[in-house]
């Protein structure tokens, strides 16, 4: 990506894996090529997640099982935070751990009272293989967080148990982008 230049705007929207898919519930692949691709596939992802309204959206949610995420979300005091993250580790979570309404661009249309910390510190490396490390509180941490899930092959639904993911299931199963 040029300096200056918005995110996604020459990336191609691809279709979106959902709940039941496979590739979802796989652990991603480190990436080893810093090449055009790599570039190409995070453009690919934010003009994805841009076009889905979404805050986040991880590569395997687009059918590329490799641990890369992108995300444009605000934390709790409306501060606008942009960016990737490439060969992601989640190094940190503390604080309060708060149950808030989680969505998915994977479960379209649903949401559920998922728990997170409201901390997150995720490290990594950028396009070029420059590292990066990533703090996010409130909102963010949550957005960080999930999409550190999905390069680990876990979807927020993971995280419920009871009668939250019994709910967030037959609700899946009613939906009419379910297989």
């Amino acid at each position: 990506m040029r300096h200056g230049s918005i995110p996604g705007a020459r990336g191609r929207v691809r279709p979106l894996s959902l709940l039941g898919d496979p590739i979802l519930h796989g652990s991603c692949a480190e990436v080893t090529d810093f090449g055009p691709e790599l570039a190409g596939l995070v453009e690919d992802l934010f003009a994805t997640m841009y076009t889905a309204q979404g805050v986040g959206l991880a590569a395997n949610q687009i059918g590329v099982p490799l641990r890369v995420f992108v995300y444009d979300c605000p934390d709790d005091e409306e501060v606008r935070h942009v960016g990737h993250v490439v060969n992601p580790r989640l190094i940190e979570t503390d604080g309060v751990v708060m149950r808030g309404p989680e969505g998915c661009l994977s479960l379209p249309g649903l949401e559920a009272g998922t728990e997170r910390y409201d901390h997150a510190v995720v490290e990594g490396v950028t396009v070029t293989g420059a590292p990066v490390t990533v703090h996010g509180t409130g909102f963010f941490a949550r957005c960080l967080q999930h999409e550190y899930d999905h390069v680990e092959g876990r979807v927020y639904a993971d995280h419920l148990t009871g009668w939250r993911h019994r709910r967030l299931m037959r609700q899946a199963n009613r939906a009419s982008w379910h297989r």
